[in-house]
């Protein structure tokens, strides 16, 4: 009796495992949906005077009303939130901002002129960097965290903060300063601690930082020894390697890593004396699709196997129109000014 009960029970379990196998096999999944990536976009509208202004796919959003000249110079989304930092003229001075969901917060009063070039949104805290002018006259280089203040250059000597990377505990800051020769010589602060890039003895900037694991990336330019123009350069760990060879003008505007490529957004004036936006990957230059007239790569970021960068192009007889590259290709952004410029690109 046992052994005929265990075999039909075993004759069930079998019947129902193949019936729900069968059933299993049949049944087709329910495709995963794609989300949509969003494109934020900072930069500069001219309607009558720069407006700050910031697009989301290409739907523009003004930040400033028009009574002053404003400029939107970075972009960061974090969650549902959207920062931009910029300055905007007052009566005075510049006045660095903070426009988060595009609501002002000044992080200078208008005393002496200031301007926030980078924004950077980790752990909650919000970071900014940029430049402030002290009662001398010389621009001090900042990192404003929460809208604290902090200066990482003693104010003797002109410094510039333009970009701003977060990675873990340590904040890194690229920048420039004045030497007393009159030379501008590009720097990376680490945690308040400069290191300088270049020698000094020609102009150079550092315009970008990127972390990504252990390395550092710097993006900028250095005037080449021989034409003075300027050369396009990367340097990772304080390694320069060059991306033109100085026969023309060129610069480096940003950099960003991903997994073993590195991009670099910027721009580079060709053979027939006009300038054209050029994307670099891991070295090799690819030039945008645009104007053969007037063309810049402000900015770069990596979303999967997407490459998005912003900037503009003109043709001779117009003026500068935003632009957003994906991939290569080009699109327009919507607005209503007679020329526009985009300065920074985030992709969420």
């Amino acid at each position: 009796m046992t052994q005929k009960f265990l075999t039909i029970t075993a004759l069930l379990i079998t019947s129902l495992l193949f019936t729900q196998c069968s059933k299993s096999n049949d049944e087709t999944l329910a495709p995963v949906p794609v989300v949509p990536k969003i494109v934020y976009t900072a930069g500069v509208q001219y309607i009558g005077r720069d407006v700050a202004t910031v697009w989301k796919d290409s739907v523009p959003t003004a930040l400033t009303d028009g009574t002053f000249n404003a400029s939107a110079n970075s972009v960061f989304v974090s969650g549902t939130d959207v920062y931009v930092a910029g300055q905007e003229q007052s009566s005075s001075n510049e006045v660095a901002k903070i426009w988060k969901n595009g609501v002002a917060t000044s992080l200078t009063d208008g005393t002496n002129p200031a301007y926030l070039y980078s924004v950077y949104v980790a752990g909650g805290d919000v970071y900014a960097t940029g430049f402030e002018g002290n009662s001398s006259g010389m621009y001090v280089a900042k990192v404003w965290k929460n809208g604290i203040a902090t200066s990482i250059s003693d104010g003797t000597i002109n410094n510039t903060g333009r970009s701003l990377f977060v990675s873990g505990t340590d904040v890194y800051v690229a920048g420039t300063q004045f030497n007393a020769s009159g030379i501008w010589s590009a720097k990376l602060w680490k945690n308040g601690i400069a290191t300088a890039l270049t020698d000094g003895s020609r102009n150079a900037e550092a315009l970008s930082v990127f972390v990504l694991g252990t390395d550092v990336y710097v993006a900028g330019y250095e005037a080449h020894p021989v034409t003075g123009r300027s050369v396009a350069k990367l340097w990772k760990n304080g390694v320069a390697s060059v991306l033109t060879d100085g026969s023309n003008y060129a610069e480096a505007n940003s950099v960003f890593a991903s997994g073993t490529d590195v991009y670099v957004a910027g721009s580079e004036v060709n053979a027939g004396g006009n300038r054209q936006a050029n994307l670099w990957k891991n070295g090799t230059a690819t030039v945008l699709p645009g104007s053969t007239y007037l063309s810049s790569a402000s900015s770069v970021f990596v979303s999967g196997t997407d490459v998005f960068v912003t900037g503009s192009d003109r043709i001779i007889g117009s003026n500068n129109k935003i632009k957003v590259w994906k991939n290569g290709s080009t699109s327009n952004l919507s607005g209503i000014a007679t020329s526009s410029h985009g300065n920074s690109i985030y992709v969420k």
